[in-house]
């Protein structure tokens, strides 16, 4: 009997693991700061063809710097409310 709690204790050691990894907050995050740095550097020095295209707004750059933004509020919500794993519950004997 002893085996089997080892085993499901093991298994639900790894289920909370996967939650955390797999955190929609985490996948969310990373993929706006990626793009967000990506437009970002687009947006540094564009061309007078792109700023005459969006009147003279550039573009790129502010919606690369949102990007940027929203992706590092994600992380930092992820970094100050983790995702708590479940509580046991109490075997009944």
């Amino acid at each position: 009997m002893s085996e089997l709690q080892n085993e499901v204790s093991e298994l639900e050691r790894k289920s909370a693991t996967a939650a955390r990894l797999f955190d929609i907050r985490r996948i969310i995050g990373g993929l706006f700061v990626v793009y967000g740095i990506i437009v970002t550097i687009a947006g540094i020095s564009p061309s007078d063809a792109d700023l005459k295209k969006a009147e003279d707004i550039n573009i790129n750059l502010w919606t690369g710097l949102a990007m940027l933004a929203l992706g590092l509020f994600f992380l930092g919500w992820l970094w100050l409310r983790p995702t708590v794993p479940p509580a046991e519950v109490p075997e009944s004997e």
